[in-house]
């Protein structure tokens, strides 16, 4: 019951918040990569120097996931406007039931560890916050996100660092969260400064290499746009899941996990009568 529950209740969801990033994409990230393409296609078609150049490396295009990079066979992708359109909906979909699911779950632990006298839509809004902080900012304030075109650090480089942000930010906030020993907050500080103190991997010369002064220029321009779009992306996301996600689980979701803990005697339950 309580499973069927936590399913419909992610999938309603996804294809709320899914909705609300593919319209914010739309409006701030998409005119600014499909800008930067235009010169990514110009350079692809520009005759190869003598000597061998390293591949281009990767561009980041979705919140929330690894750098990667494409192949040098020409892959299938989707034609701009209502295709690429519908496949990114159905992506982003897919991307916050995932996000929902984990919101979730941690909402769950909360109820078990802590009791029930948090509201649903303040605890669903903390628990966004920590997942904006661990899976946006803080692995972007080593690897910011870039346009197609760029070059950047070895891709497995970038995406072990990237691991390791997310992993990291991810822990400060549950030892913050769950922990109540003094201490805690050493722990936190010093899981947050670890990344950083391993350090990003940068590329070694200039990001745009290859590019004519006007097309340099204008990718530069660009790539700055892109990361604030990205960011606004990423809040518009977090913010939406939390406030729907937060009613999702209040209506579905809740009822029914504090009975199976009461059912259960879990001594963390609290007061079945607080706020919801």
């Amino acid at each position: 019951m309580i499973f069927q529950r936590l399913i419909w209740a992610a999938l309603a969801t996804a294809v709320v918040v899914g909705s609300v990033q593919t319209g914010v994409q739309r409006w701030q990230a998409a005119p600014l990569i499909l800008a930067a393409e235009v010169y990514e296609e110009q350079k692809a078609e520009a005759p190869a120097p003598a000597a061998p150049v390293a591949a281009p490396a990767a561009h980041a295009h979705a919140e929330g996931t690894a750098p990667h990079e494409h192949g040098t066979a020409k892959e299938w992708e989707p034609a701009n406007g209502a295709e690429r359109t519908g496949w990114t909906w159905v992506a982003n979909m897919l991307h916050a039931f995932s996000m929902a699911l984990l919101l979730f779950a941690v909402m769950g632990v909360w109820l078990y560890r802590r009791g029930s006298a948090v509201a649903s839509l303040r605890l669903a809004g903390l628990v966004a916050a920590a997942g904006w902080l661990s899976f946006h900012f803080w692995p972007s304030l080593g690897l910011h996100a870039e346009v197609p075109g760029m070059e950047a650090a070895p891709l497995q480089a970038r995406q072990l660092w990237w691991v390791l942000a997310v992993a990291s930010a991810a822990g400060a906030c549950a030892v913050a969260g769950f922990a109540r020993a003094s201490w805690r907050w050493l722990v936190v500080a010093a899981l947050l400064a670890l990344p950083f103190v391993v350090g990003a991997p940068k590329l070694q010369g200039d990001a745009l290499a290859g590019f004519g002064p006007e097309a340099h220029a204008a990718l530069e321009q660009l790539g700055t746009q892109f990361i604030w779009a990205t960011t606004w992306v990423s809040l518009s996301f977090w913010v939406s899941l939390g406030l729907v996600g937060g009613l999702a689980f209040q209506r579905w979701v809740r009822p029914a996990l504090l009975a199976v803990l009461q059912r259960g005697a879990a001594p963390a339950v609290g007061a079945v009568q607080a706020p919801q």
